[in-house]
């Protein structure tokens, strides 16, 4: 069988995750004691206006399209992404694949107020830990990439630190996982992680499968205002959008865009 994209960053991750010695109890112990964290899901259900919530993302390559914006600064892209509105930003801390790193993610942060998603491949418990340690508010759990006792395991300890998880899937079988374990902030990725291809019509298929109570986020293959209107007549409460931003020439003007896009009549319910 031919190893998919999402089967290499895997055995990266993995490889890496094993190497790491250090005493998990001492992690645990010291992201417990880490900075207090902003509250990336209740920022995303704050605004009053009526527009969806952006979740814009600190995006520099990615395994499908390549580089996108390899010198961008972390900093001044986080400022540009509030200016226009963004509720929460995201940025990605995976190196090899994505040239990110958690750097990108503490200059990011440091120049905003709003929270921020660490964007990465959740595989071990020192990952979690990881997370809040860099400064990260939430922490993103791929349920294709976990099984059930570690879904499990990293969103109750996700919790324990203070951290929000926003349970990522792809389809409806993932979705009843997580909502087994008790996540309530649920991403669904319109990207198969399998060939990294789009599928437009994933969101608002699973969209009437998210409990009330539950934060739906609508991610990837988000292009302007049309998909963002679209996606919250569906019923997401947020979008996670990184492409269509962070290649954009005004990036305050593009996450503006999505931000005040408005349900239209004739999209499907």
């Amino acid at each position: 069988m031919v190893a998919t994209y999402l089967d290499r960053i895997l055995t990266d991750h993995r490889a890496e995750a094993a190497r790491d010695g250090r005493p998990l109890e001492a992690l645990i112990e010291a992201a417990r004691a880490s900075e207090v964290k902003r509250g990336f899901s209740r920022s995303l259900t704050a605004a009053d206006d009526g527009g969806i919530a952006v979740i814009a993302e600190v995006k520099r390559r990615s395994p499908s399209r390549g580089d996108l914006h390899t010198d961008l600064d972390p900093a001044e892209t986080a400022l540009a992404y509030v200016a226009g509105g963004a509720s929460c930003l995201s940025v990605l801390t995976d190196m090899d694949h994505f040239g990110g790193s958690p750097d990108d993610l503490r200059a990011a942060r440091a120049a905003v107020d709003v929270p921020v998603l660490r964007k990465d491949f959740t595989v071990d418990l020192r990952d979690v830990c990881d997370a809040a340690l860099i400064g990260a508010d939430a922490v993103l759990l791929i349920a294709a990439a976990l099984d059930d006792a570690e879904l499990a395991d990293f969103h109750d300890l996700a919790l324990d630190l203070g951290l929000d998880a926003l349970a990522e899937v792809h389809d409806e079988a993932e979705l009843e996982r997580v909502l087994a374990v008790g996540a309530v902030l649920v991403g669904v990725n319109q990207r198969d992680l399998t060939t990294f291809q789009v599928d437009t019509d994933r969101a608002l298929r699973i969209a009437p499968l998210i409990p009330e109570e539950v934060v739906g986020v609508a991610e990837s293959g988000i292009r302007g205002p049309d998909d963002a209107a679209a996606l919250a007549r569906a019923g997401y409460t947020a979008l996670l959008v990184g492409e269509s931003v962070v290649t954009a020439a005004d990036r305050s003007g593009a996450v503006a865009a999505l931000r005040t896009a408005r349900p239209t009549a004739g999209w499907r319910e």
